[in-house]
């Protein structure tokens, strides 16, 4: 039995996530996000490119609250260099944040000959360090380019939602340092909530990666230029993360 003091917390969590997206906010059609009547929490992010300024915050904060070895991410800003046709400007960009989709049919779970990949009961995808053999299987089977071998410890490695934040209270690392506001995270189920109501009024304008592999991505996108729904390879980004003190001697 739940202590006064344990309901109040409860209670004062699922507050603070509901109106969360609403604090920090300063390809083809995707479909309507599914609404459950389990009650159960379900989690997604929401991107808003045209908030996105590519300052690669997200990307910082993210290895810093993740430790995520040189080298490698759990998020980027990939930077495309465009030919403009439509302005005086020969050229342009476009960013395009990128990170697990913590799809709802991920390709990444079958695969695992050992099962270290898995599904939460919220829709966060993670992967079991414990169970996990480095094959690199999910590495291969994910579409979006979001998993990578660590380096350091020989094992899967991918974003989590910061799911070790998200179980007490607080936001994704990422949504929380996002400077333009374009990364907005929140539970789907939550119908009384921000963010389910936000998804709902973006509806028309709601985008995902890769949407002709039916993997019901929980990462959406608004303003995401369909030229770019394919856009997940790696090599896309112009800014990698580098060791700052070995770049500082030379």
């Amino acid at each position: 039995m739940k202590s006064c003091s344990d309901s109040s917390v409860s209670t004062s969590r699922r507050a603070f996530l509901r109106t969360a997206p609403a604090l920090t906010a300063a390809a083809a059609m995707a479909p309507t996000p599914a609404i459950a009547s389990t009650g159960k929490q379900q989690w997604a992010m929401l991107i808003d490119v045209r908030k996105c300024i590519g300052c690669q915050a997200c990307t910082v904060s993210c290895i810093q609250e993740n430790a995520v070895p040189e080298g490698s991410f759990r998020t980027v800003v990939s930077t495309y260099s465009v030919k403009l046709t439509d302005s005086a400007q020969p050229a342009g960009t476009y960013v395009l944040p990128r990170l697990c989709n913590h799809c709802d049919n991920p390709p990444c779970i079958p695969v695992c000959p050992v099962s270290a990949t898995y599904k939460r009961e919220d829709g966060i995808v993670v992967v079991d360090g414990d169970r996990c053999v480095g094959c690199a299987y999910c590495v291969q089977a994910c579409p979006y380019d979001a998993r990578f071998i660590n380096h350091e410890t020989n094992k899967a490695d991918k974003c989590t939602f910061c799911a070790h934040r998200v179980d007490v209270g607080l936001l994704p690392a990422c949504v929380e340092t996002c400077v333009g506001g374009a990364r907005m995270f929140g539970d789907v189920n939550d119908v009384e909530g921000e963010f389910a109501r936000l998804l709902k009024a973006s509806q028309p304008q709601l985008k995902v990666l890769k949407p002709e592999l039916d993997t019901a991505p929980r990462v959406f996108y608004i303003g995401l230029d369909e030229r770019f729904s394919g856009k997940v390879e790696g090599g896309g980004t112009l800014w990698k993360p580098r060791n700052l003190q070995s770049s500082a001697h030379g």
